[in-house]
């Protein structure tokens, strides 16, 4: 029961941040509100049991996932917001950021969202979580490449020089 009303509390904020986005179809916000919604949920599924058998390999797995996710997020605002120059909003940059971790993938937050929704999948894994898991990567994919095209309008033939020399998500892979 509570997890019910902290999904619908989560979600009444994620929708109220996510209004402008939901009012343009096929923007980047657009699929990452998706995506926080299914990671929401996982995680709302999965916190009755975060520290059951907390040596386990999944359980060692998520750990290690989720770390990451922080330092992810952790390092890819920081940047935004000191080499990026915002102007009102951490995603409205005047300059493209290609220092820190911007040297090696292009979407550290998002890459931080994917590795906090595999990271709770292997708190304990199941069925249904890999299906929210599959789930919010596609739309976090999706949230990726509809960013992109925003990109490149806005920083044209420097970032798609960026694109070039830069992975997505995984720093060498992908």
């Amino acid at each position: 029961m509570i997890e019910t009303i902290l999904f619908i509390a989560g979600s009444i904020f994620v929708v109220r941040v996510s209004i402008p986005s939901l009012r343009r179809p096929g923007s980047h916000g657009f699929y990452r509100f998706f995506a926080w919604e299914a990671i929401l949920g996982m995680f709302l599924i999965k916190v009755r049991g975060w520290f059951v058998h907390p040596f386990a390999w999944y359980q060692i797995i998520s750990w290690i996932l989720l770390f990451a996710s922080l330092v992810l997020i952790i390092s890819g605002i920081y940047l935004l917001r000191h080499a990026g120059k915002p102007t009102d909003a951490l995603e409205a940059t005047t300059q493209l950021v290609q220092s820190g971790i911007y040297r090696f993938i292009r979407h550290p937050l998002y890459a931080s969202l994917l590795t906090l929704a595999w990271g709770i999948f292997f708190k304990s894994p199941s069925l249904l979580d890999g299906c929210l898991a599959a789930v919010a990567t596609a739309l976090l994919y999706a949230t990726a490449r509809a960013d992109e095209a925003e990109c490149l309008v806005k920083f044209g033939e420097e970032y798609a020089g960026y694109m070039k020399k830069t992975k997505m998500f995984i720093p060498f892979v992908f």
